[in-house]
């Protein structure tokens, strides 16, 4: 994949389907250019602990999974980034192979910033030092929006089995209904995976049998999940039991539905359904998020 600069199709016929392409086009002239991981990028990476990664298994399916581990785990510079973890015991990325596009999102939930990184995973080490190398095509940062602060701990979790199946289950159902808070991994067949971060009230996502649809909130404008779904409908969900660690993955095809603009949608007259097609639940990370402190 060559690395590029600039909207792709997707995203700029969603923007012009929304109205918002020129307040788009100032948006992307900076957060989108050739990306420089030094500085105040590399610091704020630096810092955190929790990141979720978003690729494909080796039988090609499209994963988001979360990576939860000590400051200094993320190490960049120039153009490279360092991920001195890996997806945990039981994760569907667990099987993790290198040379492919992958989409990563370091958010810091007390202070409501997030950073996405999207590139080529070039160097996978399971052994040792166990870690990642990805190649940086894209780098910029994300508004606070629909953030809810949190403060993660590290705690002992222990082990439980991981259960997989291509339906979801009424506690599968329960924890969405709960959530606030989930990541989303889209791809794009030429410009790469993203993973992103989507906020709401609990119960913002809607489950209708192995069908989950949720609003889409007024944001940027750039619409880089949304250009992805609308060249490419594979879609990755991640949903974190934030009180245990428990982990629930959800991966199918999703698309953009365009409906009456109503207030449950900030008014956007947007929402996305997605058609389960595999789950993988109950693995667990070793943290739990609290309040912020004050």
């Amino acid at each position: 994949m060559t690395a590029q600069t600039g909207f792709h199709d997707g995203e700029l016929a969603v923007q012009d389907r929304a109205g918002v392409r020129a307040q788009a086009a100032r948006l992307g002239g900076a957060m989108l250019a050739t990306p420089d991981l030094n500085g105040g990028m590399s610091a704020f990476l630096a810092a955190r602990d929790f990141a979720v990664l978003t690729a494909r298994d080796a039988d090609g399916r499209l994963w988001t999974s979360p990576l939860f581990s000590t400051p200094g785990f993320l190490q960049a510079r120039d153009r490279e980034l360092r991920v001195r973890a890996l997806p945990g015991p039981g994760d569907p990325l667990g099987d993790l192979v290198a040379d492919q596009p992958v989409g990563l999102l370091a958010i810091e939930f007390s202070t409501r910033r997030r950073v996405r990184v999207n590139g080529i995973l070039t160097h996978v080490d399971s052994l040792g030092s166990a870690g990642m190398q990805i190649s940086v095509d894209q780098a910029y940062g994300n508004c606070p929006k629909y953030i809810h602060p949190r403060r993660l701990e590290h705690v002992d979790s222990s082990p439980r089995p991981v259960e997989r199946s291509s339906t979801l289950s009424a506690e599968h159902e329960r924890l969405i209904a709960n959530a606030d808070t989930f990541f989303l991994g889209t791809i794009h067949p030429t410009r790469g995976a993203d993973a992103s971060h989507r906020g709401g009230p609990p119960g913002f996502v809607h489950v209708d049998g192995d069908v989950l649809w949720w609003p889409d909130y007024p944001g940027n404008n750039m619409f880089n999940s949304f250009g992805n779904l609308a060249v490419d409908p594979s879609a990755a969900l991640l949903f974190i039991d934030f009180d245990t660690g428990t982990t629930l993955h959800v991966s199918g095809k999703a698309a953009v539905e365009w409906v009456t603009p109503s207030d449950s949608d900030g008014g956007t007259g947007r929402r996305v359904n997605l058609a389960v097609e595999s789950v993988v639940w109950g693995a667990r990370i070793g943290l739990h998020g609290g309040p912020p402190t004050t």
